[in-house]
């Protein structure tokens, strides 16, 4: 079967350009030609879902410079490890509008670091108004969707802060009813993801890591890995609930051991045959991500040849890229249905 062109997901937004999970960031992806814009959701302390690719926001905002602030620094433990800072659930909506983005990996992004300081942490909801701007004169059939991750679902849950039914039902308030509805939920783990199909048709997507296990498995004493997920047995299990596999790209073509892409895994062809969507994450331009062909440098946040890269996996027959510059993506796409 030829591979067909693949959707294009923004990562966090286009957040090869501008600090990830902003406003703006979406904007960008949008003019970019993204399919998708994808937001990490995490809950603020009055139970408004907000965009931040993690609930401890010292790396991702300018908290720490707030004295006003500075008695709520914790330390916790978030599936399992022991993290320091300031969490999203110990503030209120209000008190987090107060804040502004910065770049989170400034070594490898110093140009993003110019916004640093300008733009607010979005609500969920800013951002489905921000699609349905985007949308209001396009067809229905190319229309941007969103592409939501539930970040730490258990944990949430454990502080009395779930996600599954305000999700769902900001969802439903903006017309994402339906397994057609250009919208995807994703989880790493599997529980919230069970009850997600319980409460929504709209397609939802079980995220795999090239090691360890869901942290809801661990939790419940359950020893089962990714590894195990991904075998064919636990493909037609997933394919129960979810309808598309979100892999580390290193599961479909792993790397060497001396940095280069070695040969495809048979993930492809077995979440397929399971029926299965393959959606691959992430694609960035910066060299410290490539595969050490497709440096441009030895610098490692000088850009390299992520086309190339992007190329390899369209035409392995991927369904989905996700893409910090998703310029890039859709120019290897355009490249790919040119030439397959």
């Amino acid at each position: 079967m030829t591979p067909h062109a693949p959707i294009v997901i923004a990562h966090r937004g286009a957040s090869g350009y501008v600090p990830e999970h902003t406003l703006r960031a979406y904007e960008l992806a949008i003019e970019q030609g993204a399919d998708y814009i994808e937001p990490d959701l995490v809950m603020s302390q009055d139970g408004v879902l907000i965009a931040r690719h993690e609930n401890e926001i010292s790396a991702t905002t300018d908290i720490a410079s707030r004295p006003e602030f500075a008695a709520r620094k914790r330390t916790k433990h978030i599936d399992g490890a022991q993290v320091s800072g300031w969490f999203t659930e110990d503030f209120t909506l209000a008190e987090l509008k107060q804040l502004r983005a910065k770049e989170r990996i400034p070594q490898l992004r110093p140009h993003n670091t110019r916004f640093d300081g300008i733009f607010e942490v979005p609500t969920l909801e800013e951002i489905l108004n921000l699609l349905a701007r985007a949308n209001a004169q396009r067809p229905k059939h190319q229309c941007i969707g969103i592409y939501p991750e539930t970040k730490h679902p258990s944990y949430f849950a454990a502080c009395g802060l779930a996600f599954e039914e305000p999700l769902v039902r900001l969802l439903d308030q903006f017309g994402y009813r339906d397994a057609a509805s250009p919208a995807y939920i994703q989880s790493f783990e599997v529980a919230n993801l069970k009850k997600l199909r319980q409460l929504t048709p709209v397609r939802l997507v079980q995220l795999v890591n090239d090691s360890g296990q869901p942290y809801d498995f661990a939790r419940a004493g359950n020893a089962r890995t990714y590894a195990d997920m991904l075998t064919p047995a636990g493909l037609a299990e997933m394919a129960g609930y979810a309808d598309a596999v979100g892999a580390n790209k290193n599961l479909i073509v792993p790397r060497t051991q001396d940095g280069a892409m070695g040969a495809p895994s048979d993930l492809l062809r077995d979440a397929h045959a399971a029926g299965l969507r393959v959606h691959a994450w992430t694609f960035r331009s910066e060299n410290f991500f490539l595969p050490v062909a497709l440096r441009s440098s030895v610098v490692p946040h000088e850009r390299g040849h992520v086309g190339a890269e992007l190329l390899r996996f369209m035409r392995l027959g991927v369904d989905a890229v996700f893409a910090d510059q998703p310029d890039e993506a859709v120019r290897a796409r355009t490249v790919f249905a040119l030439t397959r």
